[in-house]
């Protein structure tokens, strides 16, 4: 057994007496979140969609202290003067916790886990996020060193997506990853883990992303993933796609394809650049060359909503094509939203480069379905 495994297990056995209300949702694998809205409110999300549950605890105090108690296990304090708390327990949970007066209807705590299951594309076409065309696609984009970020709001899936584009990956090259908390499985030869530190009760030793990453561009990386690009760190990422570091990956919180790039563009100007606003764009669009949208929808599911690739900037404008997307959603009868990517008629830039590679993927599977008459 790993020291990783040997730690989570005395972690749960030390926790579990102060959770015990709650400790059957949390092994629950259908479960991917709990959410605690004071000691006598408890939610959960199943397969997308939220729904109360029947536990509580006893009161307000043992939940508390439960919290509390957690927050000791992981070096953290949580109390008046530090009325919030942020964490990634040692079983791979990540926990949030805000304290009253600050949270108005008592303690509420959310409890994120993380599927201990892979997904393949081959799942994903079984679940109908994607199709196989789209998947295809993807594959040779990674093989063509294509930098691709990944888009969607919270919940959407797009760790697990990312999960399964490494799987892309070419064998023979070195990959380096950099989460906030260690979340992606990847099965690759030649990989390197990096994970954030946040900063002790005295402020002192964080270690942030943009950090890990500038770390990374000095330790040799054929490719680069960041698991959330949520600050300074996008500038970084986009100068180190702009100089060698082809097939980079990462996500980002953002409603589309457009709006994940001007998210980008905002965060990388949050990091102190003497770059001009001009300059910047012109480097963003030349680092991205796709976006892939994903989306929770309100039956729960999630899709792949939009494939577009990045082309230029025009008159401080990013000009964007749609490769790929849904263009109609149907309720079925059961509740179910039915529709799946389409073509929009549009090749990429780069649809030479496919061909020159002897990639079986002709340009008519870019055409677009004629509407029946």
């Amino acid at each position: 057994m790993s020291a990783v495994s040997d730690s989570s297990s005395v972690f749960e056995s030390a926790i579990k007496g102060f959770l015990q209300p709650i400790w059957s949702l949390l092994k629950d694998e259908s479960i991917s979140e709990v959410m605690i809205n004071g000691y006598n409110e408890i939610w959960v999300e199943i397969a997308g969609k939220i729904q109360k549950t029947q536990a509580n605890f006893t009161d307000e105090d043992a939940l508390l202290a439960a919290v509390r108690n957690i927050a000791q296990s992981v070096n953290r304090r949580i109390d008046e003067q530090n009325p919030r708390l942020d964490a990634r327990l040692p079983n791979g949970y990540r926990i949030h916790a805000v304290l009253p007066p600050c949270s108005r209807k008592g303690v509420t705590v959310s409890i994120r886990k993380f599927s201990t299951k892979q997904f393949t594309f081959q799942d994903y076409i079984r679940f109908g996020t994607l199709t196989g065309t789209v998947a295809q696609f993807l594959k040779i984009a990674s093989e063509l060193g294509k930098n691709i970020l990944i888009s969607g709001g919270t919940g959407s899936g797009k760790t697990s997506l990312l999960g399964a584009m490494c799987s892309y990956i070419p064998k023979g090259q070195r990959v380096i990853v950099i989460e906030d908390a260690s979340e992606l499985r990847i099965e690759y030869e030649h990989v390197v883990f990096f994970e954030t530190r946040m900063a002790d009760e005295q402020g002192k030793g964080e270690v942030t992303i943009r950090d890990l990453l500038k770390s990374s561009l000095r330790l040799r990386p054929d490719r680069i993933i960041v698991g959330e690009v949520r600050g300074a760190e996008a500038l970084e990422l986009i100068n180190a796609m702009n100089t060698g570091h082809k097939g980079c990956l990462g996500t980002i919180h953002a409603n589309s394809c457009h709006d994940a790039i001007v998210r980008l563009e905002a965060l990388a100007q949050g990091a102190d650049s003497k770059l001009s606003e001009k300059a910047l764009q012109h480097q963003l669009a030349s680092a991205i060359d796709l976006v892939l949208q994903v989306s929770r929808y309100p039956d729960g599911s999630r899709k792949v909503s939009q494939l577009a690739e990045v082309l230029a900037v025009e008159d401080g404008q990013y000009k964007i094509s749609n490769l790929f997307a849904i263009n109609q959603l149907i309720k079925d009868n059961n509740g179910k939203l039915r529709g799946k990517l389409q073509a929009q008629g549009v090749l990429p830039s780069f649809m030479q480069e496919i061909e020159g590679n002897k990639f079986n993927f002709p340009r008519s599977l870019f055409q677009a379905k004629k509407k029946a008459a």
